[in-house]
């Protein structure tokens, strides 16, 4: 499928998550292209002449879960819709060292222009992808799924949510708009969990909203409270031990949907899924990784 913004052609595959649209790709692309380039790219212009023609290869420098393609793709479009690229790879595939992920030909401007925002975001979109794959196949034995958090870099989270996705993961909400999540602030602010949920429950009847409700907690005490007000879709158990964890597994019988959540690393989240709990929330996917080392390179 094709869109056209700004006379520019973007790609669009139908997988792409709901909030990859024609509108907030071009906002994305084009306020990160605004930072960078600023009043232009006087290296480039001083150095180069503006007519020269020029090819570039993206390489891979190390292994792991390629992301970003497809974001390179509309990135190289919206600069100069005139540059060729050819693809090797694909999103969500496996990449090795030196392995060449595209080709990019024409004007030699354009490819400098749209350079670092390319691989900042490939960079640190396959770093995503990699690590939410290791994390991925220390669980896939259980029935747990794998979710992100809004523990997300400022104005970036687009991109950082898609690579999520791409390497497996789920989305969780994308920002306080789409769901409601009542945390321990919105608990301890409200008066506890029952009331917390009671006046979630009323604002949506109020103002015929059609958000899902889920509720963290952080003891057995807190599990209690809200199976018995009841009204939410899923219950976060929030910090528990193992142990506890396994109580409110128990407890809760499939009644609601559970997810884990606090401080879940790559040592602890095996464990974490054999309680029994339906989704697994991890922040460090976001906002701890290592990016994975990729150059764009001028090519003969």
């Amino acid at each position: 499928m094709l869109f056209i913004i700004d006379n520019t052609i973007y790609f669009v595959l139908n997988s792409y998550p709901s909030y990859i649209t024609p509108q907030s790709l071009n906002d994305f692309i084009v306020a990160a292209l605004s930072e960078d380039i600023g009043s232009g790219d006087h290296t480039s212009l001083s150095s180069i002449p503006n007519y020269q023609q020029g090819k570039a290869q993206l390489i891979f420098k190390e292994e792991g879960i390629v992301a970003g393609i497809e974001m390179a793709k509309h990135i190289f479009q919206k600069v100069d819709r005139a540059l060729q690229i050819e693809s090797f790879t694909k999103d969500g595939n496996p990449i090795h060292n030196k392995e060449i992920g595209m080709i990019v030909t024409g004007n030699v401007h354009s490819i400098l222009k749209s350079e670092r925002l390319v691989l900042n975001c490939m960079q640190r979109m396959s770093g995503i992808a990699t690590v939410c794959k290791k994390y991925i196949e220390l669980i896939q034995h259980t029935k747990a799924k794998l979710l992100d958090t809004r523990k997300t870099t400022p104005n970036f989270r687009i991109a950082e949510k898609w690579a999520v996705a791409i390497g497996g993961g789920h989305n969780h909400r994308y920002g306080l708009f789409d769901m409601i999540l009542l945390k321990d602030n919105h608990v301890d602010y409200a008066g506890g969990v029952a009331k917390a949920i009671q006046a979630s429950k009323r604002y949506i009847e109020k103002n015929q909203l059609d958000l899902k409700i889920e509720v963290e907690v952080r003891n057995i005490e807190e599990v209690n409270e809200a199976l018995n007000e009841g009204g939410f879709y899923r219950i976060m158990l929030d910090n528990m031990s193992i142990e506890e964890m396994k109580k409110a597994v128990t407890l809760i019988n499939n009644k609601v949907l559970t997810e884990a959540s606090g401080g879940v690393t790559l040592e602890t989240i095996r464990k974490i899924a054999e309680t029994g709990v339906d989704y697994i929330s991890v922040g460090a996917l976001t906002h701890s990784l290592k990016s994975l080392d990729i150059s764009l390179k001028a090519y003969q």
